[in-house]
């Protein structure tokens, strides 16, 4: 099944970034990354979306820190707790920005407020190919919030490594700013697709998407390059 045949989740964007219904407001460790802290501290970040006025043509209302966060498995908290509604997860990463400082903020048309991320707010956890194979494929994921984004210049692959096991953390972008991090059974099935090519005496391993080749390089020393 091509990626067209999912819909991404609709979300409405004039909804209260503040705690879910029937939740009290609460505020939250800001954790110990000091550039968030100051982000917190100094009012609110830099983000080019709150360069356009609110509803009504009014600032947005600064929250701070909502309690929100995110954790390694992609699961939303509120003061802890996992949301177990996946409507209201995906309305809320519907209106997740990223600021110059690394922070995660959530901004709507009326407010503005903080979520911890532990390492990226989405997961890719399914893989689709369209377009046969070689340079005419198109590599496309979709994350645990129904996103669909295709793999090209704008979308790009990076692979990072865990310090201690040497694992591979294969990542995709999927909007400003925002990554998924692939889930190991999709990573498989992105491997699965790789070719071999030469180029300048060497033997690169990669995958096309979008007449773009992505160089995995060696697993061990990757180099996730776009390459016309």
């Amino acid at each position: 099944m091509g990626p067209n045949a999912r819909g991404s989740a609709t979300a409405r964007s004039d909804a209260s970034v503040g705690a879910p219904e029937g939740v009290p407001r609460g505020r939250h460790d800001p954790g110990a990354d000091p550039a968030a802290r100051r982000s917190t501290a100094d009012g609110p970040p830099r983000l080019a979306v709150l360069d356009t006025p609110g509803a009504g043509g009014r600032a947005r209302h600064f929250c701070g820190d909502l309690g929100l966060s995110i954790d390694r498995d992609g699961t939303w908290h509120y003061q802890g707790s996992p949301i177990g509604r996946k409507e209201m997860v995906c309305l809320f990463a519907s209106v997740l920005h990223r600021a110059e400082d690394g922070s995660y903020w959530m901004v709507t048309p009326v407010e503005v407020g903080r979520v911890e991320v532990a390492d990226v707010p989405f997961l890719a956890v399914e893989m689709f190919v369209d377009g046969g194979c070689g340079r005419s494929q198109s590599i496309s994921f979709r994350t645990n919030c129904d996103e669909v984004v295709t793999v090209d210049r704008d979308h790009p692959l990076r692979l990072e490594h865990d310090p201690v096991t040497r694992e591979p953390r294969p990542y995709v972008r999927v909007r400003d700013g925002l990554d998924a991090r692939l889930t190991r059974s999709v990573y498989y099935d992105l491997v699965a697709r790789g070719v071999e090519t030469n180029e300048a005496g060497r033997t690169l391993f990669g995958v096309w998407s979008r007449s773009l080749f992505f160089c995995l390089g060696t697993l061990d020393e990757a180099d996730w390059t776009a390459r016309p």
